[in-house]
Parts: C-alpha cells; structure tokens; sequence
C-alpha cells in the first residue's frame, strides 16, 4: 500500500464558503471519495479537525494500523486534514485515528461523511459510491411539484422501518429490498399519498428509534446498502407516493466514535452545556453559532434531497432548538443578547436552513415538528418567521385526543376542546399529525384511548378519522393506527398484523383506505386547506347534543362538501342544518357504513334542502345522524 499523496478537492472558494456557513455541498469534498488520481485508482479522505495536531486513516487496506497513513493538514488554517491513498478499494471499512492538541487526546471516529456504514453494534464507516444507481422516477421529479404543493392532498403514513412488519421469523428485519415491494403496495392501496420514515440515518442504539443519529449522510446499514435505499424511495416514487424524511438537526448522542468532542475538542456540539447538552435525551446539541456547523448541517438536508430524490423533511424537536430554556430550570439557562429566551443561532440556522432548500430543490417541503406559540413557523423570513412549508398541529392533536377520551355523555361540556383549533387554524399552514409519539409510553393506541364497548371504540376512532380528514390542514397517521393497532407500538417488534382477521380491524381499514380516497379526490378538502376561504362553520355550539356541522369549500363551489360530526351514540333523525344556497344534499361518505363495521344509519340518496333560514343560512335541511358517526354530503 503506497503512502499518502498531497491532493484535493477543495479550491479556496470552497473553504471561503465552508468557513462562512454557505457551503452545502460539502459532501462533494469531504468524506471518502473513491477516484482515480494520474492513471491510479484510489481513496481521497478529508476530514475537518482543527484541534487536531495529526489525523492518520486506519482501515481494512492497513490491517488497522493507525500510524501508515496519515493526513496532511491544509495551510489556510481550516483544520481541513486530507490525502490520497492509491490501492484503497470500494467497500473497505475505515476509521480515523486523531490525536488532539487538547490534552494529547487519541480518539477513533467515524468519517461525519460516511455514506455507509457496518451495521451497528459495528461502527466503521465504509467506502461507497451512492452516485452509481440508476433513477426510474423522471416522470415523478417532473409532475411532483403538483403532488407535493400545499393546494394538493397530503395524507401521510409514518412508519419505523424496523418494526412496521417483521420478517417470516418474526425477528428478523425486512429489508429496503423486500419493503420496495411489501410497503409499496399497502401504501399505494391505502390510498396515503406519502410516507414518512422516522429517522433512517445510521444510529447506534435500537431503543432511540433511529433519532439519536450518528451517520447524518447514510442510511442505515440494519436493512441493507444505500442503493437499496434508493431503490425504496424510486419504487414509492413510481407509485405516485412522495417521500418525507425525519431530520434531527437538534442533537446528537455522545458515542464515543460518533461526533462528540470530535478532534479533543466541542467541534459539533456547543462548548457551554447550557447551550451544548440536552438534559432530557442526555445528548449533544449543535453548536449553530459556528459557521463551518452550520454548512455540515445544511448540506446534510442538500445531500438527502439531491442523492436520494427525497420530497421533504420534517424537522424533529425544533422547540428545543429555539428556546435556551426549554426543558431547563432557572438558572440552567443564559438569556440572549437582548434578555430573551430564544435561541438566536438556532433561529436563523433554521432561516438559512428553509431558504436555502426552497431556493435550491424544486417542489419539496419542509416540516416542523414545533410545540409552543412560537410565531410564524410556516412564515417567510422576510415577514419575521422560519421559513417552512408546514408545522405540526400539536394543539389540535392535545385537545382532540382529550376530547375523544371522554365518555361521550360528557362531551358536551367540553365541546370547545373540539372546535377551538377552527380559532387559530390558519395562523399556520398546519398538518394534523396523530403520530408516533401519542402511542407510546403508557399513552395506549389510538383504539386504547376511545371510550366505551368494542362497538363504540371503533365507531369512536372512525369518527375521530373522519372529523381529522375533513378538518382543515394536511394529515399524518401513525402505521397501525390504520387497522385499529390495539397495543402500544413497540419499536422491537412488528404491528399486530394478525388482527386483520377480525371484523372490527378490517372494517377500519377499510374506513381508512375510503377516507383517504375521499380526501384525494375533494378537491373541497384541499385546494383551500391553508385560507379561511376554505372553511365555513355552519354551527359549532350545539353542545347539548355534542354535534358540529361544517362545509369545506374549494374553488368551485360545485365541490363543496357537508360535514356533520356527532360525537354521542344517539342516533338524531330529523335533525335540521342551515344550507346557504338551494338544491339538495346528497350523501357521498358515512363511517357508520355498514361495510366500515358500523351500524348501518344513513340517509337517503337525496335530501330536500327547503327555503327556511336556518344557523345564519338562507336555506335548510333536515338528516338523520349516525351514532358516534361523520356524515359527508354534496349540495346538488
């Protein structure tokens, strides 16, 4: 094995770039890039460790020896160390070896680069090429500007790779190879039109559910290589499915051969831990002050949106990025430069981050998981927001679940629970998310949370579907939730497939896959999702009878529909709703279908609608309200 020879990828421009946080393609430079130097096929390796006073290469190709190969550092105080080593070949496994100026600190670390990695609990980076797989999705990546736009249907199926089903042994993993064909095909007949992976990016510790990321620029190794990966992703794709990825630019765990006091030094994370460790998920938090942090993260989300086709990102915990004291006590936190508690950094890393990605890739989103008040998360900079597509309706969420959680013979003293989202549902552009998090921890499932018999729990978690996918914003639903899952997810094992031979789980996937079909195909329901144009009560405050009525409106008033959600079980014959213009209702969609596993209450194939103001409208009509039910009509 040859020595290693003086070469580079960098120009001056690029580290211009990289030390003012404008780099974000930094994954062309850095990392491990098999090529071809002066007739010689080789590895150049560069790595960014500016504590460090010697970074040597130990892999497969040097028997692990951590002395033959070291870097040379670049002379414009970058910290850039890099080489070429000819010989190294495609697929070799590889560490770096640093010793730090701090302390005389020797450390193992994986390459951040790395695009594949050993599978855990083995943590060696591993030279691949990602930029070999052939695409088949053209056809998606021209029209998926439409499909992905927040004017179209966005109903989302979010899944753990690891446990959405199990292999024949019931342990082992499905790989990305068996789930282009398995998860393609559930998905597409369940009408979702896009999935989203909780966090794919390689991490260590199964119990994380992948969100304490070690390799941010590589799928995780547990279900095969990246090219497989890619071949999920082309697959959905060609089934007119979009793919949403989990970010997490928030934090990062401390594994020794991971980010973590990377050179001898707080590289990546933020040297004061009131800044720079998380005390709730014991981890590392960036550091968004420093420039050449924030162009790593940047390009992280560049290089899943150019490499991997991807159609968006939800950004995970970004809470607990802009506020210095969430989760902290008094005195664990320092106030900003102008005595407040935001995170000044962090806010416009996030700024950068949206704009950057609007700016760069055509037709994507970019979706932030935000729990507080924080204003004008889906606003543009210049009008003082982040700068993302959507946020997650956390509100919404609380009190809708609370809300259902009641006997329904109380729920008319909490019937604000129910409409009080309609006050503030466009200070946002909102997604409805029902996600992992509400199934876990003691929270039970969405069907353990309903109240009453059998009979009711599903008839209860029906209408809770159909009151979410007629309610204005876009939609996320957690895999299982689909079928009626009746345990709790766990991430060590697969969904409870088997309930699908009872009845009562059949029909709600049934449901689910109708609803969805409805959504899809009323433009009612979307065109309008994100403007009070497209919402319009017709009453919110019959409490007595724990009932709302609605109607949802797209361009075309031809397409408005009729919404009439009761949350008791009494069935309400005769029951009169205004109508603001003539014609008659005709019914297009009732949960207590028979079919759905319900009662059967339904209305006739078309209701009169007289000439009788009613509920400030000009004109009304009297229908029949299925019990626990959500009734959708036309006006004709």
């Amino acid at each position: 094995m040859a020595n290693v020879q003086s070469f580079s990828l960098f120009t001056d421009f690029d580290i211009n770039l990289f030390t003012a946080g404008k780099h974000f393609k930094l994954y062309e430079k850095f990392g491990a890039h098999y090529l071809e130097v002066d007739g010689v096929w080789g590895v150049y390796f560069s790595v960014w460790a500016p504590s460090a006073k010697q970074v040597n290469v130990m892999g497969d190709f040097n028997f692990w020896n951590g002395d033959d190969h070291p870097l040379n550092v670049r002379w414009d105080s970058s910290g850039i160390w890099e080489g070429f080593i000819p010989g190294v070949e495609h697929g070799s496994r590889y560490k770096f070896k640093i010793y730090s100026n701090n302390n005389n600190i020797v450390t193992e670390k994986i390459d951040p680069y790395a695009t594949f990695f050993e599978e855990p609990p083995r943590t060696a980076s591993i030279i691949w090429d990602i930029a070999n797989y052939k695409w088949g999705d053209k056809d998606w990546m021209s029209y998926r500007k439409d499909k992905n736009s927040l004017d179209r249907p966005y109903s989302v199926y979010e899944l753990h790779l690891g446990s959405w089903k199990r292999g024949e042994d019931g342990q082992s993993f499905l790989s990305y190879e068996q789930l282009a064909k398995e998860l393609v095909e559930y998905v597409k007949e369940m009408n979702f039109t896009h999935v989203e992976f909780m966090p794919v990016m390689e991490y260590p510790y199964d119990p994380s559910w992948g969100y304490q990321l070690v390799g941010y620029y590589a799928p995780t190794s547990r279900f095969g290589n990246p090219q497989q990966f890619m071949k999920l992703i082309d697959t959905l794709h060609q089934n007119d499915i979009g793919v949403i990825l989990d970010w997490v630019p928030s934090h990062f765990p401390s594994d020794a051969h991971g980010l973590g006091f990377f050179d001898g030094s707080h590289l990546y994370e933020h040297p004061d831990t009131k800044k720079g460790y998380h005390p709730d998920w014991e981890s590392l938090i960036f550091n968004y002050e420093r420039n050449e942090v924030r162009s790593f993260l940047i390009s992280n989300a560049f290089f899943w949106l150019e490499n991997y086709h991807v159609d968006g990102l939800r950004v995970d915990a970004v809470a607990s990025m802009i506020y210095l004291d969430y989760s902290r006590n008094d005195g664990e936190w320092d106030p900003n430069e102008h005595g407040g508690r935001e995170n000044l950094a962090a806010i416009s890393f996030l700024q950068d981050f949206n704009e950057a990605v609007y700016s760069n890739f055509d037709g994507v989103q970019t979706i932030a998981e935000e729990s507080t008040a924080f204003s004008g998360v889906t606003r543009s900079r210049e009008h003082g927001g982040l700068g993302f597509g959507m946020k997650w309706m956390m509100g919404w969420m609380h009190d809708t679940l609370k809300y259902f959680s009641k006997d329904p013979i109380y729920r008319k003293h909490h019937q604000n629970d129910i409409t009080f989202s309609l006050a503030y549902a466009y200070s946002e552009n909102f997604m409805l998310p029902l996600s992992h998090d509400e199934v876990v921890y003691g929270k039970r499932s969405i069907l353990g949370k309903m109240p009453g018999d059998e009979w009711q729990r599903f008839a209860n978690m029906r209408l809770l579907y159909g009151y979410m996918f007629t309610h204005p914003g876009t939609k996320l639903l957690f895999m299982g939730s689909e079928f009626g899952q009746s345990s709790e997810w766990n991430f060590a094992s697969g969904l409870d497939w088997y309930l699908l031979k009872y009845e009562p789980h059949q029909g709600v996937q049934t449901y689910m896959k109708d609803l969805n079909a409805l959504y899809r195909d009323s433009p009612a329901l979307y065109e309008k999702a994100f403007s009070q144009e497209g919402f319009e009560w017709i009453n919110y405050g019959d409490s007595e009878n724990s009932v709302i009525t609605y109607i949802r409106k797209g361009h075309d008033a031809e397409n408005d529909l009729v919404v009439i959600c009761n949350f008791t079980a009494v069935v309400r014959e005769g029951y009169e709703i205004g109508i603001p213009r003539k014609g008659k209702l005709v019914p297009v969609f009732n949960s207590d279908d028979k079919k759905y596993g319900g009662s059967g209450v339904s209305n006739a194939k078309s209701i009169k609608i007289k000439k009788t103001a009613r509920d400030g409208k000009s004109h009304s009509a009297a229908i029949t309200l299925p019990p626990l039910g959500m009734a959708v009509f036309k006006i004709a």
